[in-house]
């Protein structure tokens, strides 16, 4: 499968998930642009892969984010993907343990993030009436699970309703709008947790590359064809 002729922009680009879908889109052709938070790990992917772009963006300032998307416009002369996949997690999880401040951080980058950076790609996929955004979620965005805490649980939920209405509102310009729902994925995330995840752990759960493949697959299917909502989860694990 090769996706030589789409351009994507890619925020949380830096490490994890989100790297590892800008690299799934590189190796199959795309021309592709990371956006995080520290230069410094951006730089790391395009040392990997001197073909990515990268610029750094605070997707929860949305002034931050209009300056990324007119940087990437003119970098990749459109934008015909957009990937949310930038995200924090915090290590109090409870609403008795977290502070109000921690809250407003996760909301404001998992979920506002998502939605500056969708607003700010939009006008232009309108006007050619394409175009392709994959919102990166978590089953805690279907199920409140206690692992995953309040806060994500809450902006993964934000997540999910925004990629929800906003496909259904802009079917008619065929924009594709998939969230994408991984159970637990072996990602820097899991250093945020409150009790220590095992090497032996981490070998079992689903791999960042495994959603890269993923999103490949998804940006490849013909324009007509569009997918809602996807859940990934490793093999071992319920889903319930």
């Amino acid at each position: 499968m090769t996706l030589a002729h789409t351009t994507a922009l890619v925020t949380g680009g830096g490490t994890g998930i989100g790297r590892a879908i800008a690299e799934a889109l590189a190796d199959r052709g795309s021309r592709v642009a990371v956006a995080g938070r520290r230069q410094e790990v951006l730089l790391q992917v395009v040392q990997a892969r001197p073909q990515i772009l990268c610029h750094r963006v605070d997707v929860a300032d949305r002034l931050s984010v209009e300056r990324l998307v007119c940087w990437a416009t003119d970098a990749l002369g459109r934008i015909d993907v957009l990937v949310n996949a930038a995200g924090i997690n915090i290590p109090n999880r409870t609403m008795a343990a977290m502070e109000p401040d921690q809250w407003d951080q996760v909301l404001a980058i998992n979920a506002t993030g998502a939605y500056n950076c969708m607003r700010a790609v939009l006008p232009q996929m309108r006007q050619r009436r394409s175009g392709t955004i994959i919102n990166i979620g978590s089953v805690a965005g279907r199920r409140a699970v206690d692992v995953a805490g309040l806060a994500y649980c809450a902006s993964k939920f934000a997540m999910a309703a925004l990629g929800t209405f906003v496909a259904n509102e802009e079917a008619a310009n065929s924009i594709r709008i998939t969230s994408i729902h991984p159970g637990e994925v072996n990602t820097p995330l899991l250093d945020d947790r409150p009790v220590a995840v095992s090497d032996q752990h981490k070998a079992r759960i689903l791999q960042p590359q495994d959603i890269g493949a993923v999103v490949a697959c998804l940006v490849g299917l013909p324009q007509h064809v569009h997918v809602p909502e996807l859940i990934i989860k490793p093999t071992g694990h319920r889903f319930v």
